[in-house]
């Protein structure tokens, strides 16, 4: 195919205003959501089983010596523990990623795949977060201060906006966005 003929089969493209707009209302209902669920069943098996649980059975493989405990949010164990509270768990990022996705141009099959890998790659990269804060909270707490109040955030949220980035480049239609002026935006990613 010619690259004329390839200009000409992409779909229209994506007003930038447009994926603005998505993305703040989806992260807006997700975030309202989950705001709705303070409380629930829902929450506490986000926190205290999923994450909670999981970071704890992570310590105990890892450091079995530290004989860590889930106690519903707190992962506690003798020389100290954290306590994973609403924010803590990664769903922020969840849905930041999400609303990325659902914003941009791509196909819906990219947009499923794409939740779906990142939530268990927001899962590991949380898991991962909250070990450095467990040990470095009992260990080193101007580290710990450093790590949960700066650069683990922002670790997180850059590893899940190239994470965005590697769908949008792989996806299977290639699009592109319009920025105001007639420059192109991001291009398209190669054809799957």
């Amino acid at each position: 195919m010619t690259d004329e003929a390839l200009f000409q089969a992409q779909p229209p493209r994506a007003p930038l205003w447009r994926v603005a707009l998505v993305f703040l209302l989806a992260l807006a209902a997700l975030q309202g959501g989950w705001s709705a669920l303070r409380g629930s069943a829902a929450e506490r098996a986000v926190i205290d089983q999923a994450t909670v649980g999981t970071a704890v059975a992570l310590v105990n493989r890892f450091t079995p010596e530290v004989a860590a405990q889930a106690k519903g949010s707190r992962i506690q164990a003798a020389g100290g523990g954290i306590n994973v509270l609403n924010g803590c768990e990664g769903t922020e990022v969840l849905f930041l990623l999400w609303a990325a996705l659902l914003a941009a141009p791509l196909s819906w099959r990219w947009r499923l795949q794409g939740a779906l890998l990142g939530m268990a790659w927001v899962f590991a990269l949380n898991q991962l977060r909250l070990l450095a804060l467990f040990y470095s909270y009992r260990d080193d707490r101007p580290l710990f201060n450093l790590l949960h109040g700066l650069v683990a955030p922002g670790l997180l949220v850059a590893a899940t906006l190239l994470f965005v980035a590697w769908v949008y480049r792989r996806h299977d239609t290639p699009q592109r966005l319009a920025v105001p002026g007639g420059a192109a935006g991001a291009e398209g990613g190669d054809a799957a």
